[in-house]
């Protein structure tokens, strides 16, 4: 027929291969997606004239069998009337006619050949066709994946990037720094207090150790005063 030549690379091949291929596989995609229906319009369009083709050899089959029937009928009644010429005129055209019949049942037999290469060749486009579509959202959804890595992976690749962090570290050390100062501030007042607990605490100590030295001085006084008394 050749209606299909040029799908012949997508019949006889992988649509992956052929999408693995192309530059744009979502483009790719679209482009045999709409290459196929448009050719299943046209296959339509060729398969109605064909079948037509079809009918009409059919009915002019069935009125050249009649007309054999009616030659064959013709011959025979030749006879019946001893009219051998008639009938041997007859059966001449019921030859004739025979030879018209076998023509136009070589003609269907074509025609019926015909339909079933297009039926088989529509079968495998629509294969074709019903893959591609199955494939299509899968393929725009990687590509449009694809395609945000592509932007994200160009961005940490950037100087931009690199400068923004540098900028991002640097406020975040000011950052601590100012923290330092308020926990050293902190510190400091917590230091202060601490010593003046330790003072109270050391004068504590002292003014313990001062009565108790005032005791012993007292009790060797008491002493002394005993002995001499004695005396």
């Amino acid at each position: 027929m050749g209606i299909f030549s040029r799908f012949a690379d997508i019949i006889n091949s992988n649509i992956s291969a052929l999408l693995d291929k192309a530059e744009d596989p979502e483009k790719m995609v679209r482009l045999i997606i709409q290459e196929m229906e448009d050719t299943l319009v046209e296959v339509r369009s060729t398969s109605a004239k064909v079948l037509a083709e079809k009918k009409e050899l059919l009915r002019r089959i069935s009125r050249v069998q009649e007309q054999v029937i009616d030659w064959q009928a013709k011959a025979e009644l030749a006879l019946s009337k001893d009219r051998e010429d008639l009938a041997k005129a007859a059966l001449i055209e019921k030859q004739k006619t025979v030879t018209i019949l076998e023509t136009l049942e070589m003609e269907l037999q074509v025609v019926e050949e015909h339909i079933a290469r297009l039926k088989q060749e529509v079968e495998q486009l629509q294969e074709k066709l019903n893959d591609a579509r199955a494939r299509q959202k899968t393929i725009i959804m990687r590509k449009q994946t694809a395609t945000s890595r592509l932007e994200v992976k160009k961005q940490l690749d950037s100087s931009k990037i690199d400068d923004a962090m540098v900028k991002f570290e640097n406020y975040e050390r000011r950052v601590e720094g100012l923290e330092s100062q308020v926990e050293a501030y902190d510190i400091g007042k917590k230091s202060n207090l601490a010593d003046e607990f330790a003072a109270l605490e050391a004068e504590d100590s002292v003014n313990e150790e001062l009565e108790a030295l005032k005791a012993k001085v007292k009790a060797k006084s008491t002493t002394k005063t005993t002995t001499k008394s004695s005396k």
